[in-house]
């Protein structure tokens, strides 16, 4: 990018009227107006973003990621019915996927259910039998690896 600053000749190269201490900007490609140039640039930043949104969905696995959406709402839908409320009006209950698929056994994740929902004044052996049932065989979604430059 090159910079003319000063008096009548610079104001009329780009086509302003009076002197004085301006500064005007050329692009050094020549011929493009700063609008275009702005336009082109964004276009070239939103392109980007574009192909950087699908490298996120490529680096995990879409599949994994409609069933694990699936199961979040299933359980959603649960524990309103549960606790009897709306989601909005629904206690703090946090049921963590990747903890329960971390535990060593069926055993160890139904006790984490159980701890995570001892305020429930309704039976919920039901809901954790059919939880474990859909958690098995199901991945741990482990943060996108970052490929070095």
């Amino acid at each position: 990018m090159s910079v003319a600053t000063g008096g009548s000749e610079a104001a009329a190269a780009a086509g302003g009227g009076g002197g004085g201490g301006r500064v005007f900007f050329q692009s050094p490609r020549g011929g493009g107006s700063g609008r275009e140039d702005a336009v082109s640039a964004a276009a070239v930043q939103v392109q980007q973003r574009r192909h950087q949104q699908g490298k996120v969905t490529v680096k995990y696995d879409r599949k994994e990621l409609r069933k694990r959406l699936v199961l979040e709402e299933w359980i959603v839908e649960q524990l309103g019915q549960l606790y009897g409320c709306q989601e909005e009006e629904m206690p703090d209950v946090e049921i963590d996927i990747d903890d329960l698929l971390d535990a060593a056994n069926e055993e160890e994740r139904a006790l984490k259910l159980q701890e995570t929902l001892v305020d429930c004044y309704k039976p919920t052996e039901e809901f954790i039998k059919e939880l474990l049932t859909r958690i098995r065989g199901m991945r741990k979604l482990s943060p996108p690896q970052k490929k070095s430059i």
